[in-house]
């Protein structure tokens, strides 16, 4: 009569480290110690390493989440207490699949999220591809992934936008369908230096203004129409020392005026501890 064939646990290959675990347990610390339990990491490596298996494509190289899992079973090894009665195999393995989570919670997002936001992110990605298979050619809706998932949909929208920071596009990158080398670095902009000259001038309106309309033609002759002191002095019937000094005078006196306005405006800020930086723009137009 042809028997049953049982069915074979995952790790029917597992050491028998029990009495092991026991010795190590009484063992006080020394090389004796450490031998023993340098032995018992080794015995268990290949269920480390299986279980990193599980989480290959995932954006880690093998070698590194062996090594991660290793740090684990090291951890599983130093924990775990034989006189709890519980199999050293029930207390690894979620020891190891631990660690390797945290890796990849701590270490390869590139934009730190939230521990709660990445939780939606996986819960997201696994519904997603769950619904793939059942409703094909289409992506599935927000509303199908909240139903599947349990969430609302506004944590399937928070989960999703998860999924675009687990990796970064670097500025160099050629934009798609672009053949001209054009990257998103040219699409940056940039600070536009026109804005100190339009600062400058709001800065210094009013007391331009206020100056007699002959002091005012000057100074436009000057520094609008590029007139030297010379074109200046003959268009005017004065003499070319006269122009000079009316410049500077002009010129010295706006100053003044617009410092004393800045500290006016400054008062305040200062009573309460604090700069007004409206104020230190207005400073700069002076100086200039």
């Amino acid at each position: 009569m042809p028997t049953r064939a049982t069915a074979k646990h995952p790790h029917d290959d597992a050491p028998d480290t029990a009495d092991a675990f026991r010795r190590l347990a009484a063992l006080p610390p020394g090389p004796e110690r450490e031998a023993l339990r340098d032995g018992i990491v080794e015995a268990w490596l290949p269920m480390a390493d299986r279980l990193a298996g599980r989480f290959r494509s995932r954006g880690e190289s093998f070698d590194d989440l062996r090594q991660v899992a290793a740090l684990g079973l090291v951890k599983a090894v130093d924990r775990y207490d034989p006189e709890l009665g519980n199999a050293f195999e029930s207390y690894a393995v979620p020891t190891v699949t631990g660690e390797i989570k945290r890796h990849f919670r701590d270490h390869l997002w590139i934009l730190h999220v939230p521990r709660r936001v990445q939780d939606l992110r996986n819960r997201v990605r696994h519904a997603s591809q769950d619904l793939s298979q059942t409703v094909p050619g289409r992506r599935p809706t927000v509303a199908e992934i909240a139903e599947h998932a349990d969430l609302s949909e506004e944590d399937v929208r928070t989960g999703q936008e998860a999924l675009e920071s687990f990796t970064a596009l670097s500025l160099d990158a050629e934009l798609p369908g672009s053949d001209d080398g054009y990257s998103l670095a040219d699409a940056l902009g940039a600070p536009d230096p026109a804005l100190d000259t339009v600062v400058d001038r709001e800065a210094v309106k009013e007391r331009l203004a206020a100056l007699p309309e002959r002091e005012r033609a000057i100074l436009y002759m000057r520094f609008f129409d590029d007139m030297t002191q010379s074109s200046i002095a003959e268009e005017l019937g004065i003499s070319q020392m006269h122009v000079s000094r009316l410049i500077s005078r002009c010129c010295g006196r706006v100053r003044e005026q617009v410092m004393e306005d800045a500290d006016e405006t400054q008062r305040p800020f200062t009573h309460a501890g604090q700069s007004g930086p409206a104020n230190g723009v207005r400073r700069r137009a002076v100086r200039r």
